[in-house]
């Protein structure tokens, strides 16, 4: 039932012809030409370009005992001009910049959040965007505290950080999903996660219309 999961490796099915670098400025974008050969077994000539940003992490704080979560929330280019107003309630994430993935979550969770974790939980990786962008991404949850806060976070000013933190409870931010005020896709794989996993498990029911 489950033999759909462990697909076959495409290695032997992509003839890489030709790669151009068509920017390397804040990060690399690339157009590879290469054939690839089709579940029928003839090859066809295909192009495409990708975005290297590297791997990168993401991370919910919440709090059991009073059903709370941390969240940022700062102003977005490309959402903006996609239509959005701008500012995206979002869940802590950074780029891994050659650190483990856990090791660099907790600076940047304490970097943006204020808030000091030790101990971190990884639940899943997922590709975000793999029609284009080559990042993987690692989520990852963490309890916190009143005494988790070493400082008033904010993000990195030389980056052009500007983030506000937010702590919501689990039923505003399960219903911001619903109304569209939280419309970040890894946020909404976080809270939901842990609105079926770990709030659920307190025995206390949510209802929520999303």
């Amino acid at each position: 039932m489950m033999n759909f999961v462990q697909a076959p490796s495409m290695k032997d099915r992509v003839r890489i012809k030709k790669v151009e670098t068509l920017s390397d400025d804040w990060y690399v974008l690339k157009k590879t030409t290469f054939d690839l050969q089709r579940s029928d077994g003839t090859w066809q000539q295909q192009s495409r370009e990708t975005y290297d940003r590297g791997n990168g992490a993401t991370i919910l704080l919440y709090n059991l005992e009073r059903r709370t979560v941390v969240l940022t929330r700062q102003f977005r280019f490309p959402a903006f001009v996609n239509g959005h107003p701008g500012l995206l309630i979002e869940t802590a994430a950074g780029l891994l910049d050659k650190a483990s993935p856990e090791e660099r979550i907790k600076a940047e969770v304490e970097e943006e959040t204020g808030y000091r974790v030790d101990h971190v939980r990884k639940i899943f990786e997922a590709f975000m965007s793999p029609g284009s962008v080559t990042e993987k991404l690692y989520f990852f949850l963490a309890e916190y505290d009143n005494g988790s806060r070493v400082t008033a976070g904010g993000g990195n000013f030389v980056e052009g950080e500007d983030i506000e933190v937010l702590e919501l409870s689990i039923e505003d931010a399960m219903a911001a999903i619903g109304t569209g005020a939280i419309a970040d896709g890894k946020t909404i794989m976080l809270l939901q996660y842990a609105f079926i996993h770990v709030f659920s498990e307190t025995g206390k029911a949510i209802s929520v219309v999303c």
